[in-house]
């Protein structure tokens, strides 16, 4: 056992009253046999010696049978007071003041002074000048001036020494104290750091885990590339990702204080310099670098198409997410570029858009021989059709129809994946745009049974687009909007000027859609699940040709909706001059 533990197994507590009798019992046992003794006591005195034995026979029951510790500790000390009674009885019956028996009230008057409280000095010296005074009281006659001196001036003595005594059981029993609990404390902190150093072993075994397990991610890593810089663009982490993609292997890159932009095609960093929007721009003389990481130094996330340049001038077209790699504090140190390669998903959208275009192609000529058919058909004088034969054929017409529409249309979004669709740039006057667009649908709207209004300035508002394209936008916007409005809605159809745009506002009052799938509405072929539930008719195509007409005149798209409150969607155009079309959507036509 460690002193530690021995230290903090001491009992604080005081011993029990019997067993701090005992050193008196015993001392007095010997007194007593001692004065039976012929010869070694002068003098007796039966009557005081029997006393003296019945009082210490109640010392010892009072010790025994009565339970201090619910009484208190402080009436412990009636126990030795009684001893002293009996001791003084004794020394009476023993010869008085000459007798030799009183040398043994020192056992008790000890245990009365290292009692805790200063008021036991008080009564220890009490007790011995009770016991010293009880022979002179008895025998008055037989006392000398020495006996009386000494009855009096040493229980002065006596309560000296108790508060010596006294004070030094004091300071033992706060050293004891200390040392328990500095022993108590280290026992502690012993339990402590065990139970750190088991939490440390179990840490560590649990963090080699997660480190093979990352590892052994990190390593299956081998289609997207993770690159890992400074702040200032030199390469500190390169996946196996990387070394596929890019041709080198970890250990040819790091340590070589290689940049990442080495790997980019210096045209398209440049470009994207110039094209940067001052607004996200946060550094002064920006660098190759800053095209990559503006953004993300400004707080937004950055997705992007890239071209890696590998070491043998092979490129490979990539989508970069860039992120920031933060400290323990949260502080940005560094950058993160996860690549995934884009050919075969290039390649695939390429060939999925010449299907597209080469179907529409091949659908629209029959289609429109059919159509032809059909008019000449209804058109024959010479073999007229019946009312019956009528019917179908305008079935037939209506769906070929609208065959061929669907077919324009996805002949149309073939166009804008690949960025080359014809728009006619000129002087267009809004106001005409919308009247038609509300003039062809009122049709439709009075069939559906929903209240078409329109809101339109007395003054002309005028933007620099194409008629055609601009009202086929709007008549998108209010076909969408009557076919997702329910018979007794209502779709308003308004134009205003705010600042330098013009604003065509198309809004309904029916089933909406879901705020999670807004930002998916311009997606080709895309249907909210809104429209799916209420089997509204359509393919996902309109808002996708409407994004794509805005995109070209310089504008944008904004669209608010709630589900089961409605949709609203503001065709925003610049009336100033918009940007040439090639700059809006890449590889459009513009013809002036």
């Amino acid at each position: 056992m460690t002193l530690d533990r021995w230290l903090s197994r001491i009992p604080l507590e005081s011993p029990s009253v019997f067993v701090k009798l005992v050193p008196t019992l015993v001392g007095y046992i010997i007194a007593l046999g001692l004065s039976l003794i012929p010869g070694v006591v002068s003098a007796h005195i039966p009557l005081y010696i029997a006393a003296s034995v019945a009082v210490m026979i109640g010392a010892f029951l009072l010790a025994l049978l009565v339970p201090w510790p619910r009484i208190g500790v402080h009436w412990t000390v009636v126990v030795p007071l009684v001893a002293m009674l009996s001791i003084g009885l004794m020394r009476i019956g023993t010869g008085g003041t000459t007798s030799s028996i009183g040398v043994i009230l020192l056992l008790p008057f000890i245990w009365i002074a290292t009692e805790d409280g200063r008021r036991n000095i008080l009564i220890a010296a009490g007790g011995i000048f009770l016991v010293l005074i009880g022979p002179i009281l008895v025998d008055v006659a037989s006392t000398s001036p020495a006996d009386l001196i000494r009855a009096f001036f040493s229980p002065v003595i006596y309560a000296i020494v108790a508060a010596v005594v006294n004070e030094i059981a004091q300071r033992s029993r706060r050293q004891l104290e200390a040392t328990r609990a500095a022993a108590q404390q280290r026992e502690d902190m012993l339990e402590q750091a065990v139970r750190t150093q088991d939490e440390l072993v179990l840490n560590e075994a649990r963090l080699k885990t997660a480190n093979r397990l990352i590892q052994s991610i990190w390593n299956a890593v081998t289609e997207q590339s993770v690159i890992g810089t400074d702040l200032d663009g030199v390469i500190d982490v390169w996946n196996p990702g990387a070394a596929k993609m890019l041709g080198l292997t970890e250990a040819q890159v790091l340590g070589a204080d290689r940049k990442v932009i080495e790997f980019h095609l210096v045209s398209e960093l440049e470009e994207r310099l110039r094209d940067m929007d001052a607004r996200f721009t946060t550094v002064s003389g920006m660098d190759d670098f800053s095209a990559l990481v503006d953004t993300v130094r400004a707080g937004y996330a950055d997705v992007r198409d890239w071209t890696y340049v590998r070491p043998d001038g092979k490129q490979v077209p990539v989508q970069v997410a860039a992120t920031p790699r933060l400290d323990e504090n949260g502080h940005r140190v560094g950058f993160i570029f996860v690549a995934t390669d884009m050919t075969q998903a290039r390649e695939f959208a390429r060939l999925k858009d010449e299907f597209v275009g080469l179907i529409s192609h091949e659908l629209r000529t029959p289609l429109s021989s059919i159509l032809g058919y059909l008019e000449l058909m209804r058109d024959d004088d010479e073999s007229p059709l019946s009312d019956e034969q009528l019917q179908y054929l305008g079935v037939a017409e209506r769906n070929a129809h609208r065959l061929l529409r669907l077919v324009g249309d996805l002949l149309f979004t073939a166009q804008v994946e690949s960025g080359r669709f014809p728009i006619d740039i000129k002087d267009a006057e809004l106001r005409s745009v919308v009247g038609a667009s509300i003039e062809s649908a009122t049709p439709v709207a009075a069939t559906a049974g929903v209240a078409l209004v329109c809101d339109v300035p007395d003054e002309p508002v005028e933007v620099r687009g194409d008629t055609v394209r601009l009202g086929q936008a709007v008549d998108n916007l209010v076909s969408n909007a009557l076919k997702f409005t329910p018979s007794g809605g209502t779709v308003t159809l308004s134009l205003r000027r705010e600042g330098n745009e013009a604003v065509v506002a198309v809004t309904d009052t029916g089933i909406g859609i879901p705020a999670v799938e807004l930002s998916q509405l311009s997606q080709r072929f895309f249907r909210a699940s809104t429209a799916t539930r209420n089997a509204v008719p359509g393919v996902g195509l309109g808002l996708t040709i409407t994004k794509a007409i805005v995109t070209a005149h310089g504008g944008r798209l904004d669209i608010a909706s709630e589900e089961g409150i409605g949709t609203s969607i503001s065709l925003r155009l610049p009336i100033e001059t918009p940007r040439p079309v090639a700059e809006a959507v890449p590889g459009a036509e513009a013809r002036p």
